[in-house]
């Protein structure tokens, strides 16, 4: 191969052009660049206390299969149109979520996926609500068909008034009944 590139390639440098690009001094200097933004104006800053996490932490949520189960077996079940929502009494100081997209209800992971974003998000924007609550909580927001076809405030909506149920059946649930 070293044979065949020093006959082939040549070594020496090609002299320099006389034919330049530009034709005049700093021709390009009148031209604006599409990928150049526009200077800022005033200072910005990132403060990073405006900055909001929105993630739930993991000991807010219910990871195991048991956990799930656990709500599903001992918890009150409440029927709505886009979710079904269990619950369970927990022993931890905050309320617990898990949320479920079965691939029959609700289709492929595209769909099962903005539907758990959805339930997430309608949990989360109820956060202070629920904080009201005397009895903490574990969640399970299993997602149905319809929570496809509508944007937030719907899904929002009903989780405020599930959650106003079981407000109002707050001692019973502690109970167990």
């Amino acid at each position: 191969m070293n044979n065949y590139a020093k006959e082939n390639f040549s070594t020496k440098q090609s002299s320099p052009r006389q034919e330049a690009r530009l034709s005049r001094p700093n021709g390009d200097q009148e031209r604006t660049r599409r990928f150049e933004t526009p200077p800022r104006q005033g200072t910005q800053s990132i403060d990073s206390q405006t900055l909001l996490n929105f993630r739930l932490p993991k000991e807010n949520r219910l990871r195991k299969p048991k956990e799930f189960r656990r709500v599903y077996e001992g918890g009150k079940r409440f029927e709505g149109r886009f979710m079904t929502v269990f619950v369970r009494p927990s022993e931890t100081t905050f309320q617990r979520l898990g949320i479920t997209a079965s691939k029959k209800a609700v289709g492929n992971a595209v769909q099962r996926n903005r539907a758990k974003r959805l339930l997430r998000e309608a949990f989360r924007l109820n956060k202070a609500e629920l904080n009201e609550l005397s009895v903490k909580f574990d969640w399970v927001l299993n997602a149905r068909r319809n929570l496809l076809r509508v944007k937030l405030d719907k899904p929002l909506e009903e989780f405020r008034q599930i959650a106003a149920k079981i407000k109002n059946s707050e001692l019973n649930l502690q109970k167990g009944e």
